[in-house]
């Protein structure tokens, strides 16, 4: 499984970025997939996920600025963020979950690096 993310950028505070995340097989074989972030000297966090059957989850930092939504034909997760903060910045990571044997198999993709200007 191979995950392409993509879309980060330099983009100053207010401002808004779409992430793509393009997958190799088809989204529909994943329980998850959503966004993690990754700030400098910090652990990744969670920052949006969605389940094969569309629902959604954000994370209480995002919550209103950020929405995550997939194009099931294009096998393609997306991550808008609107209303950008320069707390914000951070590499974005994709990443699916698929069952296996009782448990979960993680995906992650490459990571885009997302930088907010004050």
């Amino acid at each position: 499984v191979q995950l392409q993310a993509s879309g980060g950028g330099l983009v100053q505070a207010g401002g808004s970025l779409r992430l793509s995340c393009a997958a190799s097989e088809t989204i529909f074989s994943f329980n998850f997939m959503g966004w993690y972030r990754q700030a400098p000297g910090k652990q990744r966090e969670f920052v949006a996920l969605i389940t094969s059957a569309g629902s959604t989850s954000h994370s209480g930092t995002v919550r209103g600025r950020f929405t995550i939504s997939r194009d099931n034909a294009k096998n393609t997760v997306y991550l808008q963020m609107n209303s950008l903060k320069p707390e914000d910045t951070a590499v974005y990571y994709c990443n699916a979950k698929r069952p296996f044997l009782g448990t979960e198999n993680d995906y992650w993709g490459q990571g885009t690096q997302v930088t907010v200007s004050s």
